[in-house]
């Protein structure tokens, strides 16, 4: 396989690993927290947390090497058009995943604290679980707004 090739298999797969682990982390996250049963959010926040550690983190260090590496070989300018929009999202991204990697830790803590101290969840919980879900559509929103950047290429 020629390097071009490998690059675009490496970058494109970061890129399914950053969508599909969001959207994983989020739905597992979110499932968990409608049950308020705090031993089920310690457990299921875990390894959302170990998950986004192991798997986003990796993804986001790799994507932006990987994309200038094929933007450098394609002979695209890195900080113009479509490639600079998407750096440009990919700032917004990364704003939004930052606190929410803060508050997914936060939010295990609680719930670890609560079903060592056999009480309920501490509203400083849910007002961290509401900011972590607002983060999360941005976020969101911005990633998609990158793969089709990627895909679509548009001339502007």
């Amino acid at each position: 396989m020629d390097p071009y090739t490998l690059l675009k298999v490496a970058h494109v797969a970061g890129a399914t690993v950053l969508l599909g682990t969001g959207a994983g982390i989020a739905f597992f996250m979110l499932m968990a927290h409608r049950t308020h049963d705090p031993a089920l959010i310690a457990h299921t926040a875990r390894f959302v947390v170990l998950a986004d550690t192991v798997f986003t983190a990796s993804a986001v260090i790799l994507q932006p090497i990987t994309g200038a590496a094929l933007a450098h070989m394609a002979g695209y300018p890195l900080f113009s058009g479509w490639i600079g929009l998407r750096l440009v999202l990919y700032v917004v991204t990364g704003l939004c995943w930052l606190p929410v990697v803060w508050i997914q830790i936060r939010l295990r803590n609680l719930a670890v604290q609560a079903v060592a101290t056999g009480t309920p969840l501490p509203e400083r919980y849910f007002r961290l679980f509401q900011l972590w879900f607002v983060l999360g559509f941005p976020a969101f929103a911005a990633v998609l707004g990158i793969l089709w950047l990627m895909v679509a290429k548009p001339l502007f």
